[in-house]
């Protein structure tokens, strides 16, 4: 316990915290919609606005949030517009993004930056200014899905059957497509680049295993995510290993074990 004295750590319990409610709303919508492939490509994309931020000499964080949403409409306009099949489309940002930030990494004169930190994610880079935008994002995605929830589940699982209830479908999905990068972006110091889609898809994937509504879900997402954040984080710490990997590690084996228990149950019933 003496390990919660240091700031860090304390830094990193409570980005922990707000990025597992950010990604439990978050990361219930993309299950519900499928798109784990969007979102994995906008988190690959994310790194050339890193790489683009490291070599302009400005906030890497938020030249990828501007790339990551550039990302996200450009998939949406190829995919719908220019008749370019959507994995195509994510497929080529996905590339685009990791390219551009390899290029500009390298041409970047002076000491080369920690990629590391931001591929696999690290407890020593989560600063209070992190914490702050994770945890505004994380109150405003409560406080819309509080007011909009039945327009949003609706939007996420019968599209058509929102359109007969009146609802802008499109200014919906174009919102969540904004949250889901935006989510995105904030939780790289944490979870890292690499292992951030995992995030948003195996704690939803253990809270299905329980229940298979929507609301839910996102319940025990969030709960499930706070649970392996917490114990990654520590178990990070004390292996000296990125807190991306640990935290994904605690998650998988979280899932497993719950699977078999309720595999078991259902067997014995």
């Amino acid at each position: 316990m003496d390990l919660l004295r240091y700031s860090f750590f304390q830094h990193a319990l409570i980005g922990s915290l707000f990025t597992c409610i950010a990604c439990g709303i978050t990361g219930s919508y993309i299950v519900a919609r499928r798109l784990v492939f969007i979102s994995g490509g906008i988190t690959h994309a994310s790194f050339g606005g890193l790489g683009l931020g490291f070599f302009l000499g400005v906030n890497p964080i938020l030249s990828a949030l501007i790339f990551s949403i550039a990302s996200a409409f450009g998939v949406e306009w190829l995919s719908k517009k220019q008749n370019v099949r959507e994995d195509s489309a994510i497929a080529a940002f996905w590339a685009l993004g990791m390219a551009l930030g390899v290029i500009c990494i390298f041409l970047t004169p002076g000491y080369s930056p920690n990629i590391s930190a931001y591929l696999f994610g690290n407890v020593l880079t989560i600063s209070s200014a992190d914490i702050w935008f994770i945890g505004i994002f994380s109150i405003v995605e409560v406080i819309l899905f509080i007011f909009f929830f039945h327009p949003i589940l609706y939007v996420a699982f019968d599209r058509e059957f929102a359109q007969t209830k009146g609802l802008n479908t499109f200014l919906i999905e174009q919102l969540m497509m904004v949250a889901i990068a935006i989510c995105i972006v904030l939780s790289i110091r944490l979870i890292g680049i690499m292992l951030l889609m995992s995030l948003l898809t195996i704690p939803q994937m253990t809270a299905n295993l329980f229940t298979s509504q929507f609301k839910n879900i996102i319940y025990y997402s969030i709960l499930i995510g706070i649970a392996g954040c917490f114990s990654g984080l520590f178990f990070s710490y004390y292996l000296n290993v990125p807190s991306g990997a640990a935290i994904i590690f605690v998650q998988t084996i979280l899932f497993l074990i719950c699977k078999g228990i309720t595999t078991i149950v259902r067997r014995k019933q």
